[in-house]
């Protein structure tokens, strides 16, 4: 597996561009005004979505509409607001796997969609900045955070997958290198040796880790892909836990690839209790892409990936949304949804109860007191200074 981030840049924010090839540094925040909502180290801080029967979004609740709970211990609910003038950061994960090319054009104008809405629409908009990646054979941020709309539609545009010449090479680069290991700098990536497929747990892992750890204000990734991840290093569970660890939600779009699927195992196992008791493995595994046969003992063949199965997962344990584009056309209208969705969201902080110094992961259950209303927030937190198992 290789992993590798390219940074591209220009002169005009050169100051902005000193990344080594083979690492993949945090970028400086510009100094900007102080947000509305300030946290101090021992609060919790929860981006809330409420829906009705019919899903309209619900833009008229107060604190007390609502009933907490952490670990299953009721807690008391300091603040419950919308916070537009606290700047966005968001990260585009688009999947260019070649049985994806098909949807390419739909989601870069949908992509674009939301990075116009984003950066020009949305209240206090020039504090708003997006990221962009690509993934594939590799994982390739194409463009870093910025405000600059042009910069991101031109990545849009040039982004495309991973050719086999640019894999040969850098496979062959990879075999002399003998470190054998993710890379020799702690928390970044390293290219290695790679088998080829999809890298999309190793995307939101990266980008959740390297990317959004040191942001401030709320925090979002949109992830574009069939769910299907053949060669990532992190499992779903590491995914996962890289964006509860930032208060990091995912909203995941699926498009049906142009391939059939291979028979390959489900990836990871829930650290939480599994899903339904059928998830099992350990974090830090990866997705467990099928093995040749040794020699003439027969093994049953794994199940088949379930990509809308994944891509639920990931949304509904971090507190974003599934959608699923059934058609290409209803790329563009999804990402206005999610536009939508991200301008009417509430912030909720409290302080636990209890202290946590060891980092623990704490499960938080928030519901409306009416029966008729959803409420859409992470399912956790990490206690802050627990470092990733």
């Amino acid at each position: 597996m290789q992993i590798r981030f390219v940074v591209c840049f220009s002169a005009v924010i050169l100051a902005l561009a000193c990344l080594p090839l083979a690492t993949f540094a945090q970028q400086p925040v510009p100094s900007q005004p102080m947000p509305a909502v300030k946290i101090s180290s021992s609060e919790v801080m929860l981006p809330v979505t409420v829906r009705d029967k019919k899903g309209a979004l619900v833009a008229s609740l107060k604190f007390s509409d609502l009933t907490l709970t952490e670990d299953s211990r009721p807690q008391v609910i300091k603040s419950f607001t919308r916070e537009v003038n606290m700047p966005f950061r968001l990260g585009l994960l688009v999947d260019t796997r070649r049985s994806m090319m098909g949807a390419m054009d739909s989601e870069r104008k949908a992509a674009g969609k939301l990075v116009d809405t984003l950066l020009a629409v949305m209240p206090n908009a020039g504090q708003n900045q997006a990221f962009l990646i690509h993934f594939d054979r590799e994982v390739e941020l194409l463009e870093d955070f910025t405000s600059s709309r042009d910069r991101l539609h031109h990545a849009l545009d040039e982004m495309g997958s991973t050719s086999a010449a640019q894999d040969e090479a850098r496979n062959a680069q990879s075999n002399g290198n003998n470190n054998g290991g993710w890379g020799q700098t702690p928390g970044h990536a390293q290219a290695r040796g790679m088998r080829g497929g999809s890298q999309l747990f190793d995307a939101i892992y990266l980008a959740s880790d390297e990317l959004m750890k040191k942001q401030y204000g709320r925090k979002a990734l949109v992830v574009f892909s069939d769910g299907v991840d053949r060669d990532s290093r992190m499992s779903l569970n590491d995914a996962v836990d890289a964006a509860d660890r930032v208060g990091l939600a995912v909203y995941t779009i699926y498009l049906k690839s142009e391939q059939e699927r291979p028979a390959i195992g489900l990836p990871g196992g829930d650290h939480r209790g599994g899903m339904n008791g059928s998830w099992h493995g350990s974090a830090g595994a990866g997705t467990g892409a099928a093995q040749p046969e040794e020699g003439p003992i027969l093994r049953p063949k794994k199940p088949l990936v379930d990509g809308r199965k994944i891509m639920e997962m990931i949304a509904t344990r971090t507190g974003g949304h599934f959608y699923e584009a059934k058609k290409m056309d209803s790329l563009e209208e999804i990402c206005g949804q999610i536009a939508q969705e991200l301008r009417g969201q509430y912030l909720l902080t409290y302080t636990p109860d209890m202290v946590d110094n060891e980092g623990g992961f704490h499960k938080i259950t928030l519901k409306a007191n009416k029966d008729d209303l959803t409420v859409i927030t992470r399912e956790g937190y990490y206690a802050p200074g627990g470092e990733a198992k």
